[in-house]
């Protein structure tokens, strides 16, 4: 099996060490990864500038590239470079340091990973969990990783479905399936001033959950020490409301 490994911590985060440990039972391993932390970049790519990859280690089964660009940049370099011409069998990106629940898969650049992966018909999986420090052991994941990969390839799921799993800061009491939750951030810039005496903006943000007493959501998982795999799909085709909107003529 052939595994791109990716995200946007960048390329010296414990999640991504611990990541690629895992997936090396599963077959050979390429890791494309930022320079540095690429955090909120979503699915933003690089226009009008030169990018650059360097190799950082390679030995048998594992090869280590480090990227100038996004996130998603390192997954589209990577397919041209690496994969031109066969695709990688699965695609994993994270581990976050830091969850992607609800309305954060819009900005995360991890799942930006993923969703690229996704829109290329790889399998794809993105792995975050709750705590931002990075000087946080994230071994407590090991045990589960790899048997959810494992149940995710079995299930063989048809393309344009990719996974977005999320796990909880500390003991775990299982794994679950659920959907995303409604939520925004909001509360976002704490205005400040520099020592010359200039505002500036200092982006900090507060989650806010629509709603908190839904227990099948993502949100709600991890803050009931659950880990969280959530489906996700790269058509964001409102489908459910276009027979209202085909209620009106729309011939102008």
């Amino acid at each position: 099996m052939k595994i791109l490994i990716s995200n946007d911590d960048g390329f010296m985060s414990p999640g991504i060490e611990l990541l690629t440990t895992i997936m090396r039972r599963f077959g050979d391993v390429t890791v494309v990864a930022p320079d540095s932390g690429r955090s909120g970049q979503s699915s933003a790519f690089t226009i009008g500038k030169p990018l650059r990859m360097d190799k950082v280690s390679e030995e048998p089964g594992l090869r280590r590239y480090v990227c100038s660009g996004t996130p998603t940049d390192c997954v589209k370099l990577a397919l041209h470079e690496f994969f031109a011409d066969e695709k990688p069998d699965l695609l994993v990106a994270g581990i976050n340091h830091g969850a992607n629940t609800s309305t954060a898969i819009l900005y995360s650049g991890t799942m930006g990973c993923v969703l690229e992966g996704c829109e290329n018909g790889i399998l794809s999986i993105g792995f975050s969990q709750c705590n931002h420090n990075w000087n946080t052991p994230l071994c407590y994941l090991e045990p589960y990783i790899e048997p959810i990969v494992r149940k995710l390839i079995e299930l063989n799921p048809p393309k344009g479905i990719c996974f977005n799993i999320n796990a909880p800061e500390g003991a775990i009491k299982g794994v679950v399936l659920t959907r995303q939750c409604d939520g925004h951030w909001g509360k976002e810039f704490e205005k400040r001033v520099d020592p010359t005496g200039r505002d500036y903006y200092w982006l900090t943000g507060e989650f806010f959950n629509h709603e908190p007493d839904a227990a099948d959501t993502d949100e709600a998982a991890v803050q009931n020490g659950f880990i969280s795999i959530c489906p996700v799909k790269i058509d964001m085709t409102a489908h459910e409301y276009l027979a209202e909107m085909e209620k009106i003529n729309w011939q102008l």
